[in-house]
């Protein structure tokens, strides 16, 4: 895992972040077909029940993620992504750590997210397991789709 990341709030407003959400939006849509296509996109990012975090190495932007506030007892994680250039160094579980923190600060009894179940997910699915996510069904508005993985993190537990 690479050293010295920074995970910070992010305003969506410079060019890297809005560039690597186009590539995660187009590589979305490569690989679902398009009901199942949940990504959000830049405006649907900035709406208020939303706060979205990069994952910084120096002036290098390595990844993102989001936590949107499903109501008082639930989240959802949200657009996470890590630049094809920095696969494999930590910023995707940096910004999952930061979620899950923020998460239990809030006081969420539950944290929730949707990723897709075909192999090019498979790393994204690793991980959550690692953080102690195990499957659920569909959540808030979601519906059955064999191209979904639901997911569920219980924040009683310690």
């Amino acid at each position: 895992m690479e050293s010295n990341l920074t995970v910070r709030i992010d305003d969506l407003t410079g060019p890297e972040i809005q560039a690597l959400l186009q590539e995660h939006l187009h590589q979305m849509h490569a690989q679902s077909p398009p009901e199942s296509v949940h990504a959000l996109d830049l405006t649907a990012l900035r709406r208020p029940d939303i706060t979205f975090w990069t994952v910084w190495k120096d002036s290098d932007l390595l990844g993102c993620g989001a936590l949107r506030e499903l109501n008082r007892f639930e989240g959802e994680v949200k657009s996470m992504r890590t630049a094809e250039a920095h696969r494999r160094r930590g910023a995707a579980a940096a910004v999952l750590h930061t979620i899950v923190g923020e998460a239990r600060r809030r006081g969420y009894r539950r944290l929730n997210l949707e990723t897709g179940s075909t192999p090019p997910f498979e790393p994204a699915r690793a991980l959550y397991a690692r953080f102690g996510f195990k499957p659920c069904g569909p959540f808030d508005d979601y519906a059955d789709d064999p191209n979904s993985v639901f997911m569920t993190l219980d924040l009683t537990l310690p």
